[in-house]
């Protein structure tokens, strides 16, 4: 979640078919991003929009680091300069950006649960947005699945009382950004190397102006808490990476089951190791998005049988 996840699986030249190998990168993706909650709350002591800065500036050197040895600046060049990207780049720029803010102060602020829902929508937020903007057609098993999806959220919000609004936001920014990444003509690593190289001009001078203020986290609260912000790029690009070799080498059904491990990995710390309480409305709404998943799921393996 907070990448660029399974929209681009096939970035510059497909790999040789490596079942095996292609499951255990993508897989580590997902785990990566499933236990990042645990990270992100080692850094509650710091401004969620101070640690989304960090992530963002250490992130894009990270980047730059792997396009430098790949010899892929020109690539990134050509997407800077080209009128039919740079454009749309700066709007999925915006919509990760709003991901990325919103789920670590979800962590911080005790919504892991919320966070965990949203990106079980999130696939099916994807089908709703492909239906509407791409005219792609939903199967009638399809249909079922987000009605089964849109009740969930709608019984949660009327029993509470209360918009779930992390939830929705997770599902929908991450949505979106999806959604224009499938039309941009980039590939992942080389799209969010401009993403956060566009975020940098805002987050750099930010980090620049809390130092001067004598406010900044960065080399004054400790050794260890400056390598925890360092290591927020392994929460961003490096399961970006893993998942961009994962994915060329397995089916695409297959990733599809696989992106349901970062939001259990949530559920589960929200539940056994945050201690989060857990109401009769929250499980009801979580079994009827797993059963709406469990029709989607079993309808595209399915149709992939019908056809392959």
């Amino acid at each position: 979640m907070q990448g660029g996840l399974a929209i681009e699986a096939t970035e510059s030249h497909p790999s040789p078919p490596s079942p095996l190998a292609g499951v255990f990168s993508a897989g580590s993706a997902f785990v990566i991003w499933g236990s990042s909650p645990l990270f992100w709350k080692k850094l509650h002591a710091v401004a969620a929009l101070e640690i989304i800065a960090h992530r963002i500036v250490w992130s894009f050197l990270f980047l730059a680091l792997l396009l430098a040895v790949q010899g892929r600046w020109p690539e990134l060049r050509r997407a800077m300069s080209r009128r039919r990207t740079l454009p749309p780049l700066l709007l999925s720029t915006v919509f990760i950006a709003v991901n990325w803010l919103v789920f670590v102060w979800a962590v911080n602020h005790g919504y892991v649960l919320q966070a965990s829902l949203g990106y079980y929508i999130t696939p099916l937020v994807n089908i709703s947005l492909g239906m509407v903007f791409l005219r792609e057609r939903l199967r009638p098993l399809q249909k079922w699945a987000v009605a089964l999806a849109a009740c969930g959220v709608l019984f949660l919000t009327l029993h509470y009382g209360a918009f779930p609004w992390v939830s929705l936001c997770l599902a929908f920014s991450f949505g979106l950004y999806g959604l224009i990444r499938k039309v941009v003509d980039v590939g992942s690593v080389v799209g969010l190397s401009v993403e956060t190289l566009l975020l940098s001009l805002a987050a750099l001078p930010y980090l620049i102006y809390l130092d001067r203020l004598g406010t900044g986290a960065f080399v004054r609260t400790g050794l260890r808490m400056d390598l925890l912000l360092v290591a927020t790029t392994v929460f961003t690009a490096l399961p970006l990476v893993l998942f961009t070799l994962g994915a060329r080498r397995i089916h695409l059904s297959t990733v599809g089951f696989l992106q349901y491990i970062a939001p259990s990995c949530f559920f589960l710390l929200a539940v056994f190791v945050f201690h989060e309480p857990v109401s009769r409305a929250q499980i009801l709404t979580f079994l009827l998005i797993w059963t709406a998943l469990g029709l989607y799921s079993t309808d595209s393996v399915l149709h992939y049988r019908r056809f392959s």
